[in-house]
């Protein structure tokens, strides 16, 4: 039988951070339980939501914040450890200030280039060892404060490119869980948007 995994969405919780660029990878596990059929519930002791579910056959628990980004990685992890999914089955899906807006990238440990989510997963987890899908948002024009420009929603023009951003992620992380990491990366890896 297949090994399960755990896909992470970072993002904030509540209203208010529903649609900013900081919360696309909570965007990406909401269209996958959209897809699957599944419902994120609160998960008891933890500040975590998720949900279980199958992909392409594989049993996956899909997981969202109920605590802030930068406190996420320990609720995460206790969720993983009690569900026996070690690191090198855990996929953080986030926000990439770093790669252009519209590029996806699949990639398995390295740095959390400052990233505040990834770095509480890595002290949740005690180590890098997960794969991150990542989104590219695109750095802020100007000077603007990195921190306050992801916490912003997207402008209306990037919505229809945010949709299909969110999509390929989706279609990403279920190729990742069924074929692998080379498979994933042939498929999705991209610098910029989708061509049309």
């Amino acid at each position: 039988m297949a090994e399960p995994w755990l896909v992470a969405g970072l993002g904030n919780p509540g209203e208010r951070f529903a649609r900013t660029r900081h919360n696309v990878g909570l965007m990406v596990v909401e269209r996958l339980c959209a897809r699957l059929g599944v419902r994120l519930k609160k998960v008891r002791f933890v500040p975590i939501i998720a949900a279980e579910a199958r992909a392409e056959g594989v049993p996956v628990v899909l997981t969202g914040p109920l605590a802030f980004m930068n406190e996420s990685g320990p609720p995460i992890a206790s969720v993983a450890r009690r569900r026996g999914i070690p690191v090198e089955r855990v996929v953080a899906v986030h926000d990439e200030i770093d790669l252009a807006f519209g590029a996806l990238r699949i990639k398995r440990g390295g740095s959390t280039a400052g990233h505040h989510g990834l770095d509480s997963l890595v002290e949740g987890f005690r180590g890098p060892g997960f794969y991150r899908v990542r989104l590219g948002v695109g750095r802020p024009p100007g000077r603007r404060d990195p921190v306050e420009f992801v916490l912003e929603p997207f402008a209306k023009r990037e919505l229809e490119e945010v949709d299909v951003l969110i999509e390929d992620a989706a279609d990403a992380v279920v190729t990742l869980l069924a074929e692998g990491l080379g498979r994933a990366q042939d498929r999705f890896n991209r610098g910029g948007p989708a061509p049309r």
